[in-house]
């Protein structure tokens, strides 16, 4: 089991930035590639970015040039840091994680809530 827990989110102003952390614990040496994705009002969850273990990354065009995704493996912590935040970036932030072998991620925090407004 993988326990995933997020933090740093809030409200920010339009053009504002944020560094959001999801601390993981348990089976750690199982876990492959760690995700972040958000979800909005009414809207389904959509994926952010993603860290492989092969220390890979990849964005959505949505935050492409403005969120960067890193990790600390000896704090077992992945971070986003987010960047000229708009209001269509509002939304619940959750970290996902995928264990080795696994088809989909299995994983994921409560999610932390991010509001960009004037």
């Amino acid at each position: 089991q993988v326990q995933l827990v997020e933090s740093g989110g809030g409200l920010v102003q339009p053009g504002g930035s944020l560094r959001l952390s999801c601390a993981a614990s348990g089976s750690i040496a199982s876990i492959d590639d760690m995700a972040w994705y958000r979800q909005g009002g009414g809207a389904q969850r959509e994926f952010i970015a993603i860290f492989t273990r092969f220390g890979g990354t990849s964005y959505a065009d949505a935050v492409k040039g403005r969120f960067t995704i890193s990790k600390d493996s000896l704090k077992n912590t992945v971070y986003l840091q987010a960047n000229n935040l708009q209001p269509n970036d509002t939304g619940v932030y959750f970290c996902a994680a995928r264990a080795r072998g696994a088809a989909r991620y299995e994983y994921w925090g409560q999610g932390t809530q991010v509001t960009v407004s004037p």
